[in-house]
């Protein structure tokens, strides 16, 4: 099954020599489950053909807001409704969560409570699980279809199912420790308050739930259902 990346954002020049670019993150984190990927760079104006480009598709994190103008958002979100009228399994994370909502009549903001990084316990029927946040925008208005199966203390709309179609979470299930703690190091200081990159910085090595994550996501790829 061939996987399509649609990367929305850039890692930082000084880290992204050591990790690779956002796609690298996400076939580390689906290795092992039988996908094939591709990837386009949309932030930098890249875009597949059409929907049947792949089998299924993936939309990553981005430091940019889904409301703000860049020329490359109206197409991608144009994409986004010919992938869902297609019927192609469809992921989105972190910036790739809200932008899937607003594409199909949600609405995203900044939180009004400010950013929200590093371990997140977020709230699903199984359980809690532990992942990794990295964000200050949230969906604050469900777009028709959205059904909300997990939510956090300070996101309501952690982690949305659109039954048969797409399944999207607001955490970042691709960013272990030492790159969430890198990103404090180099995007945080002077962005993120203090106090809050103190709390994630220690708060890392609280043991994560990438792994029920990564399940979560392939068997949506294979069965366009969760678990």
């Amino acid at each position: 099954m061939k996987i399509g990346i649609l990367q929305t954002g850039l890692v930082p020049a000084e880290l992204a020599a050591e990790t690779g670019e956002y796609p690298a993150f996400f076939a580390r984190l689906l290795d092992g489950y039988g996908f094939d990927f591709a990837s386009w760079s949309v932030v930098e104006g890249q875009f597949p053909e059409d929907p049947e480009a792949a089998d299924g598709w993936l939309i990553t994190g981005s430091r940019h807001g889904a409301y703000e103008e860049h020329d490359w958002i109206p197409p991608l979100e144009q994409l986004i409704r010919d992938i869902y009228a297609a019927g192609k399994p469809l992921i989105g994370v972190c910036f790739g969560h809200q932008i899937i909502a607003q594409a199909l009549g949600g609405k995203v903001e900044k939180h009004p409570g400010g950013w929200i990084i590093g371990p997140t316990a977020y709230h699903f029927a199984s359980g809690d699980k532990i992942i990794n946040a990295w964000h200050q925008d949230q969906v604050t208005q469900l777009p028709p279809g959205a059904e909300v199966i997990a939510s956090s203390d300070y996101c309501d709309y952690a982690a949305l199912l659109y039954p048969g179609h797409a399944y999207t979470v607001q955490p970042h299930p691709e960013f272990d420790d030492s790159f969430t703690r890198a990103l404090i190091d180099t995007r945080g200081p002077g962005v993120v308050p203090q106090d809050k990159l103190d709390a994630a910085d220690k708060a890392l090595g609280t043991p994560l739930d990438q792994r029920a994550l990564a399940d979560q996501f392939a068997h949506f790829f294979k069965q366009k259902a969760l678990a």
